[in-house]
């Protein structure tokens, strides 16, 4: 794995910190000054692809397998964070105000050759250094962007060794998790999330691997999610195993388990099944089971990770089995987000309504490497 760093000094010095206070829970009792996603909300589209700064935390995740012309298997993750430090700055905001800060983290994985690339980036919004706007999805971190225009995903993303530069179209309509787009994530008053997706975007554009490399054809399916909320996991919840996944019949999976430092499973752990017509059914914890079949040990951080599962939905005879296409996709941010934790694309094969599948997509483990109780 190999990691790029892009920071202003000023700027590292100022975010890690806010980072470091705010994993703390200096924050946490700020949370009364933030909305909380307490009822199921009116949705406005575009607008609500867009930036939410009454809330505390937002993410944008893009996640996709992609196929090159020789065959040759890819995936990438391109995800970027709003932090709110405060709903509102004082009369004298300026341009340099801290009130957000955003960060992204950038990966590619190239199955071939088993390498992991990956890269990361944070700023204040400054003036035009980051943002984005409430109108409409249009989000930017430097020279990384993704901006939806009518029924298209632009994606970017450059250092001096990657690039990614893809065009993603929903093939399904926008997915609405939980209670029409409320995600609970424990039993704690307004301790939820909005979430929505495009589980089915047809993916295509150009990747590059290597510095002064070929820029590489490629295409395939992606994942989009949107969260935003403001207490999201409490104290005693060390991390989530989040599930993304693309069946061959059509079918489209998330599940998400959040996990205690008890080492039980939150009942709020829930997920969504997506049909091949875009119909989606919301799935409780009883719904479906996971069930860990091996684990994989970071040589750099020393975390445990699941690395086989078996994921069985009885109501839609879904029985699959699925592994990592390489075991080493872990991300070392602790210079952006602060955390630790595993991010990769996954295949699989199994059955879905009674017939064989094959399926591939991507899976997120955090707290194997510290928890994340309160950070998020």
């Amino acid at each position: 794995m190999t990691h790029y760093k892009c920071f202003e000094p000023f700027i590292l010095a100022t975010v890690f910190l806010a980072f470091v206070l705010f994993g703390m829970g200096a924050y946490a009792d700020a949370a009364d000054q933030w909305q909380l996603a307490l009822e199921p909300r009116a949705w406005i589209f575009p607008r609500d692809h867009g930036a939410h700064p009454e809330y505390r935390t937002e993410w944008w995740y893009f996640t996709g397998n992609l196929k090159a012309d020789t065959g040759n298997r890819y995936g990438y993750q391109l995800t970027f964070f709003r932090h709110g430090l405060r709903e509102q700055t004082g009369s004298n905001a300026n341009v340099w105000s801290v009130r957000d800060i955003y960060s992204a983290h950038f990966t590619i994985i190239d199955v071939s050759t088993g390498q992991f690339l990956m890269d990361e980036r944070m700023s204040r919004s400054g003036p035009g250094l980051a943002g984005a706007l409430t109108e409409q999805m249009n989000v930017w971190l430097f020279n990384w962007k993704a901006k939806m225009e009518e029924n298209t995903i632009f994606l970017e993303a450059q250092n001096n060794e990657l690039q990614l530069k893809l065009e993603l179209k929903p093939r399904k309509p926008l997915v609405f998790h939980g209670d029409r787009g409320l995600s609970k994530k424990g039993s704690v008053k307004g301790q939820a999330s909005y979430y929505t997706s495009f589980a089915d975007l047809e993916t295509r554009g150009r990747i590059q691997t290597k510095p002064n490399g070929p820029q590489i054809a490629v295409q395939g399916t992606s994942w989009f999610d949107h969260e935003f909320g403001s207490t999201q996991l409490s104290r005693d919840q060390e991390g989530w195993d989040w599930f993304g996944l693309h069946l061959s019949d059509g079918r489209d999976l998330m599940i998400y388990l959040l996990r205690k430092t008890d080492k039980t499973i939150n009942q709020e752990s829930s997920g969504t099944i997506i049909e091949p017509d875009g119909s989606f059914r919301h799935l409780k914890l009883s719904d479906f089971s996971v069930t860990i079949l091996d684990t994989w040990k970071s040589p750099k951080s020393s975390g445990q990770y699941p690395c086989k599962w078996r994921i069985a939905i009885p109501s839609n005879q879904i029985d699959i089995l699925i592994s990592p296409l390489v075991p080493d996709q872990e991300l070392d941010t602790r210079q952006s987000t602060g955390i630790i934790y595993w991010e990769g694309a996954v295949a699989g094969k199994g059955t879905s309504g009674g017939r064989a599948v094959q399926c591939e997509g991507y899976v997120e483990l955090t707290g194997y490497a510290g928890s994340l109780g309160g950070i998020f």
